[in-house]
């Protein structure tokens, strides 16, 4: 495929797992457990540290969920809205308060053109005295040229002031890309991001770039991973929706794999804290999945990932999506159903994080 061409159509609509590719258990259920270290029921083996409850689903039918916890106390909170056109903004002083507290569009999609369609997978982060969004969207005349895009506040307060276009993220190819994070590692910025390779047979693999900038990527493009276990090939070749944590001398990095039905699932990368990032080779790859669908708890699909901290300044939480039902009608990327979720992230003794099961739902 020559520089500048899109994927295959096919192949980009399965990528539209994007947004949640399907996660599922090549894996038996009962394996899947085992790796995680918790009973089927999604409890902790005696010897743990009981879990932090919370209500679930936190907000309904909202997807591909992102919080941010600033320094002014506050979470800020984004996510995939159904309709793919707009993304929303929401903020509370407790993770639980989020899904009473009222939501605010910062931005629609354009009316032609560019940013037009598939509003997918917002970011919200803080950098260097300025908030950032980022997202990715399609053109209203071909909705799958999905490209990766940059918003700007720089208000102290993201619900004031003016949110302005910074542009698309450039990439060494003008292909199908989407899913980007940022991250600060040993003082350098970095961009991890989903993307199809030309050449490659999958839909999308994970790269990670420095930054000059929020929105300009500088210096070798690495791929971490791509699709090669049958868990990240089951409908579609997918690996998207990076999300990193920092703990214990290592840095993890979750990713999502599969298509966005109850395939969908998490996959986990660990490089050492000291090892160069952009190094393949400093990156080991779990064999299995490390968060997969549960019938024992009903919860479909879950995956697309981020991390923030609890209240306590300690705890450290993970934020997914999942469905509430296995079986689906039609395109899953038109089953509005994906709904936030949190759960207390666990850390086994030899220092990797114990994601569990998805937990049942409690509301």
């Amino acid at each position: 495929m020559s520089r500048g061409a899109a994927p295959d159509r096919r192949l980009v609509l399965r990528t539209a797992a994007g947004l949640g590719a399907l996660g599922a258990l090549a894996a038996t259920p009962g394996a899947a457990q085992a790796a995680a270290g918790s009973r089927a029921d999604g409890s902790r083996p005696a010897g743990r540290r009981a879990a932090a409850s919370y209500a679930n689903p936190l907000i309904r039918n909202r997807a591909d969920p992102h919080i941010h916890r600033h320094t002014d106390g506050q979470y800020y909170y984004t996510a995939t809205v159904p309709e793919y056109d707009r993304i929303v903004l929401r903020r509370s002083p407790t993770l639980a308060g989020l899904a009473g507290a009222g939501e605010t569009v910062i931005w629609r999609r354009h009316g032609s053109g560019d940013m037009g369609a598939h509003i997918w997978a917002p970011e919200i982060h803080h950098i260097d005295g300025a908030w950032y969004i980022y997202f990715a969207a399609g053109r209203t005349d071909d909705v799958w040229r999905i490209r990766m895009w940059v918003l700007e506040n720089r208000n102290a307060d993201p619900f004031s002031g003016t949110w302005t276009e910074r542009g698309r993220i450039t990439t060494a190819w003008d292909t199908f890309s989407l899913d980007a994070t940022t991250f600060v590692h040993r003082g350098t910025r970095y961009l991890a991001w989903a993307q199809h390779e030309p050449g490659m047979d999958n839909n999308t693999a994970v790269f990670l770039s420095e930054m000059a900038d929020p929105w300009t990527l500088t210096g070798p493009q690495a791929r971490l991973t791509t699709p090669e276990y049958a868990w990240e090939t089951a409908g579609y070749k997918v690996n998207e929706g990076p999300a990193v944590i920092r703990r214990n001398g290592r840095v993890f990095l979750a990713y999502s794999a599969s298509a966005t039905d109850s395939n969908y699932c998490l996959g986990l990368l660990t490089a050492d804290d000291t090892a160069d990032p952009l190094a393949p080779a400093s990156w080991s790859k779990a064999p299995r999945p490390v968060f997969t669908s549960s019938d024992a708890t009903g919860q479909y699909g879950p995956g697309h990932n981020s991390f923030t901290v609890a209240e306590d300044g300690r705890t450290d939480v993970l934020v997914y999506h999942a469905r509430q039902y296995k079986e689906i009608s039609g395109d899953p990327l038109n089953d509005p159903n994906r709904h936030t979720r949190l759960q207390e992230l666990g850390w086994k003794p030899d220092g990797t994080p114990d994601f569990g099961i998805p937990v049942a739902d409690s509301r």
